[in-house]
């Protein structure tokens, strides 16, 4: 349930992001709407899940869900460049929080 809670933690650090580039942009108030529910979703299951899972191995994994997440989105839904040195610096990324998973 940790690990569940960790995954959704992230995905909602990648939300929050969103809700970041949507109000430095001037997007109004559903975007800092956005941000701030999502960030506090992200901190509570992050909290939740750090009950259970070593704080180091969390705190990576979300931090890396987040990373990945936020320049996937950037890529995608902002027009940031698609290099493929960003995708294999991304790859580094995942292998890191699956190793951390597999060593816990």
């Amino acid at each position: 349930m940790a690990w569940l809670a960790l995954i959704l933690a992230g995905g909602f650090e990648v939300t929050g992001v969103i809700g970041i580039k949507g109000v430095s942009q001037r997007k109004g108030w559903p975007y800092l709407a956005l941000m701030a529910l999502s960030f506090a979703a992200s901190f509570s299951l992050l909290s939740f899940a750090m009950t259970t899972l070593p704080m180091g191995t969390a705190y990576a994994v979300w931090t890396g869900i987040g990373t990945v997440g936020s320049t996937v989105a950037g890529m995608f839904l902002f027009g940031e460049p698609k290099e493929w040195r960003r995708v294999l610096f991304i790859s580094m990324i995942l292998c890191s929080a699956v190793g951390l998973k597999v060593l816990t």
